[in-house]
């Protein structure tokens, strides 16, 4: 039952990196599950959040500053707002090259 649980989780991760929606990033609910998820790597498997954050490319100097400064406040939560932050400045860098393609007609830039 803990592999299926840890499936679960996994594929709540899976989800928000796979995300195009920025509607569905700022769900509470997903925020809430992201939270939980992280919560249990930091009990269980330190080292694969470690992996999982340096894959998504949250910054490490902001994760030790906002950690350092709300010790009081769930370090779940704070991981999970900067997951969801990453992706979603990174959905909007795709749109911003994306439109940026059609301005320029489809001509090769030199």
């Amino acid at each position: 039952m803990k592999e299926d649980n840890h499936t679960t989780n996994n594929s709540i991760l899976d989800d928000v990196i796979a995300c195009n929606d920025l509607t569905v990033l700022n769900d509470d609910l997903l925020l809430q599950q992201l939270a939980d998820y992280i919560n249990q790597l930091i009990l269980v498997n330190f080292e694969r959040l470690v992996q999982l954050l340096y894959r998504i490319d949250v910054s490490e100097a902001k994760l030790k500053y906002l950690l350092k400064e709300n010790p009081a406040e769930d370090a779940g939560r704070i991981i999970a707002l900067l997951i969801i932050e990453r992706q979603i400045q990174k959905i909007k860098f795709k749109k911003e090259m994306s439109e940026s393609d059609r301005d320029d007609g489809g001509e090769e830039r030199l």
